[in-house]
């Protein structure tokens, strides 16, 4: 147990608490601050609310991309740095806004910074372990972080939520401080004293790994379906389902990362006891598809009974530890980090893509409609692109990609 819980792991798990907290923090206060900033009528509070929400996740795609590259350049703990000062001052000033447009802004520099957390992390805990506990590390890591969005549900219960942007930042300026003493991994340096390329794109690009890089961003879309969607907009999704009374965001959101958190240690666990990552995804992605089902279907539900749903739904879309694992274990050392952290925001910067559907399916086939065909087209790129990805259990990591 010791040899798991290193301080490389809890440190980059204490990470990802924050990181996880400021991404779920925007949902769960989202109603509250735009109410502050005097807007009420249901249907625009929706439509600002996805516009916010676009913001962040283009952010993240962005810095996804970039803080990617410069960890395969410039070194793993150096993204974690510059992430991490820069989401925690973004919001910071989230706490102060005044208006939509600042607002807008600030959510598009905080997940800007807030890209570059999960893949630097998981690359330092999956090249500083070994082949078999490596699997251990990312789920420790990532049931840590799942604990964020739950205390991030909580605060936008329970504080104000200006508070509440204000404490994730002070959280993130206290966590650059513990970070002081990280190291990249043996493996990382002992490759930028050779002559090959680091953080290449080109590479990514090439025919033969290209089809593997989408394939892993594909198999993460239904994630931020659920949590983006389902679980952020459910006051509205729900508004027409005579359920017993309404629901929150901020609770919907609590449950759901309970439920995720919990997810995430058992599909760590399921995918080394059974030796395998894909079987693991394969099972959570079927189990999340049936669950939705009965999301919308919920007509005359209890709230209780809807955010056992929400639970259930948090549980199912827990594999994004081996996911994002799985996506590390794809490619050499060399471009690993542009891999590692790209793939989870483009994952999390699909969420762009099924709002924007969203708001147009609606208008053509009402709500429930609307998330049938989304839930239809979601889950069939994310078995496609199973179906692609190599098995990567106990797979040795130390080699490069060359041309």
């Amino acid at each position: 147990m010791r040899r798991l819980l290193n301080p490389t792991v809890l440190v980059a798990g204490l990470g990802y608490f924050v990181d996880m907290f400021d991404i779920t923090l925007f949902g769960a206060v989202r109603t509250a601050s735009l109410r502050a900033l005097g807007i009420v009528d249901h249907a625009r509070s929706l439509e600002i609310g996805i516009r916010l929400f676009n913001a962040q996740m283009i952010g993240m795609l962005l810095g996804g991309l970039l803080w990617g590259i410069l960890g395969d350049k410039k070194g793993r703990v150096t993204v974690l740095y510059g992430s991490i000062l820069l989401y925690s001052l973004a919001n910071l000033a989230n706490a102060f806004v005044t208006n939509v447009e600042t607002y807008m802004f600030l959510r598009f520099l905080a997940g800007f910074g807030l890209a570059g957390e999960l893949g630097a992390a998981v690359t330092l805990v999956s090249e500083g372990m070994s082949k078999e506990d490596r699997g251990y590390g990312t789920t420790i890591v990532a049931t840590l972080g799942m604990g964020g969005s739950v205390a991030a549900a909580l605060a936008g219960k329970y504080l104000a939520w200006n508070h509440a942007y204000f404490l994730g930042g002070v959280l993130g300026l206290l966590l650059l401080i513990s970070r002081a003493r990280l190291f990249d991994s043996g493996m990382f340096r002992s490759l930028r004293e050779k002559k090959v390329p680091l953080g290449s794109v080109a590479l990514l690009l090439r025919r033969e790994r290209l089809p593997r890089y989408l394939a892993a961003i594909a198999v993460g879309v239904p994630i931020y379906f659920i949590t983006g969607i389902l679980l952020t907009l459910s006051p509205e999704l729900t508004a027409d389902m005579n359920l017993s009374a309404p629901v929150t965001a901020a609770d919907a959101l609590f449950y759901g990362s309970i439920g995720l958190a919990m997810g995430d240690m058992a599909s760590g666990l399921l995918s080394q006891w059974m030796k395998s990552r894909k079987r693991a995804i394969a099972l959570f992605l079927a189990a999340a598809l049936a669950l939705i089902q009965v999301y919308v279907n919920a007509r005359g539900f209890s709230a209780p009974a809807f955010y056992a749903v929400c639970f259930g739904l948090g549980g199912c879309a827990g594999f994004w530890a081996v996911l994002v694992t799985t996506a590390a274990e794809q490619f050499g050392t060399n471009i690993r980090s542009t891999v590692a952290t790209s793939v989870p925001n483009f994952v999390r910067g699909s969420a762009v893509l099924t709002a924007t559907a969203f708001l147009a399916l609606k208008d053509h086939f009402g709500q429930i409609g609307g998330l049938r065909i989304l839930t239809f087209v979601c889950f069939g790129i994310a078995f496609a692109g199973l179906w692609v990805l190599e098995e990567t259990y106990g797979k040795n990591l130390d080699y490069a990609e060359s041309d």
